[in-house]
């Protein structure tokens, strides 16, 4: 298989470089991870002994068209027509799985391949954190664009510890998810009918119900980046920056598309609106408004997502600018049971979920993953690996008792 798999290597890269049609997305995101560089991936794509060994590993015999120099450790077809009839007669399923190879094999002889398959089943490229980490050296190198990178926090689909699976959500939020799931998959038609106004979500509800965290896991399930902005961290104390902040941040998501641009405490606009204390103030609300108005999805490529915990001190102004609302409630007893099952289905133990489930009416996803990492901490303090029902129903206790002080303040 190793022979085959340097082949299927050697091939993609001289198919790459023949045709200019070809984008990044048509290499495969296993291959097209270990030919990034600085500045991307940049043809002539030369496949040096190094990343052939990562990619095919040992190979304990070359076929005889390809040749290894062993002065610049290079690999070389010599002759493309013996690889491509020779990777035909071996490869198939990884030329199907090759948008590139898909390409160039779609009307060879009597292969069963599609060019267009093999690229929708392919992840694009940026999501990758090579291809994240490219863009940002790019930008870095210029002091206007450096200076609005350290207004966000960006992240790739790949750093992103939590999967969507593992996020308990209503039947009426997994609705909305797909809906932006086929806005993505269709933004050309949506634009051909001039329907672009789509993709800016408010997320709303208490602390700990799973804003963030759902915003988290749509940039892995979406594979796109995630840039995250608190909107008191790019409030200035000096008047007139506020407003270019704000422009910053939006431009950074226009240049990074297609991105999640995720921005929390959302409700600090509305301090910033009661303020009559400068017009500065003013102009920054008007900033933050229009630049809401001015970017979408369909267009630019851009996936808006706010959020808030305290939804009564925004104004119809600034809710009009969303095309969806979704509450985060505290969870109903359906998705305490799914949270449960989530945060328990790696740890050994007989649980009786029902009575776990009627004894934290009230809990938000937050408290419950409390309720979780304490027993298992105190199971642990016990040298045990192993929790018991006693141990989570002593946590919930535990946890309510916190909860009461809490909010006795």
């Amino acid at each position: 298989m190793g022979a085959v798999k340097l082949v299927e290597l050697l091939l993609t890269a001289e198919v790459f470089n023949r045709y200019e049609e070809l984008t990044e997305d048509d290499i495969p995101k296993e291959i097209r991870k270990l030919l990034y560089s600085r500045g991307g991936i940049k043809r002539p794509l030369v496949i040096r002994a190094d990343i052939a060994a990562k990619y095919a590993g040992e190979v304990n015999q070359r076929p005889p068209f390809v040749d290894l120099n062993a002065f610049s450790k290079q690999y070389i077809l010599t002759s493309f027509d013996l690889a491509v009839k020779w990777l035909a007669s071996r490869g198939v399923d990884l030329i199907r799985r090759n948008p590139a190879l898909a390409y160039y094999y779609q009307n060879y002889d009597s292969l069963d391949v599609s060019y267009e398959e093999a690229r929708k089943a392919n992840l694009p490229k940026h999501g990758d954190k090579e291809w994240l980490r490219s863009v940002i050296e790019e930008l870095e190198k210029k002091e206007e664009t450096k200076e609005m990178l350290s207004l966000v926090r960006v992240l790739s689909p790949e750093e992103i510890p939590v999967d969507f699976k593992d996020v308990a959500l209503s039947e009426e939020q997994l609705e909305e998810v797909r809906k932006i799931e086929v806005a993505i998959e269709e933004r050309e038609f949506l634009r051909k009918i001039g329907l672009s106004d789509i993709g800016k979500l408010l997320f709303i509800g208490p602390p700990g119900t799973g804003k963030t965290t759902t915003a988290r896991a749509l940039s892995k399930k979406l594979y796109l980046p995630l840039l995250e902005v608190k909107l008191s961290m790019i409030t200035s104390q000096y008047l007139g920056e506020t407003s270019k902040n704000i422009e910053k941040v939006f431009e950074i998501a226009r240049r990074m598309n297609p991105c999640i641009l995720f921005i929390d405490e959302f409700d600090y606009v509305a301090k910033m609106r009661t303020s009559d204390e400068h017009a500065a103030i003013k102009r920054a609300v008007n900033t933050l408004l229009k630049s809401i108005d001015e970017i979408n999805l369909v267009e630019d490529g851009v996936l808006l997502i706010a959020a808030t915990n305290h939804p009564s001190l925004l104004d119809p102004a600034v809710w009009r600018r969303f095309d969806k609302v979704i509450e985060f409630p505290e969870p109903a007893e359906v998705i305490r049971r799914r949270i449960f099952e989530i945060f328990l289905a790696k740890i050994e133990g007989d649980f009786n979920i029902d009575e776990l489930v009627k004894e934290t009416e009230g809990f938000t996803g937050a408290d419950i993953k409390l309720v979780v990492r304490e027993a298992v901490l105190k199971a642990l303090l016990e040298g045990r690996r192993t929790l018991s029902q006693n141990d989570l129903i002593e946590a919930i206790r535990d946890v309510r008792e916190r909860l009461k002080l809490k909010t006795s303040y």
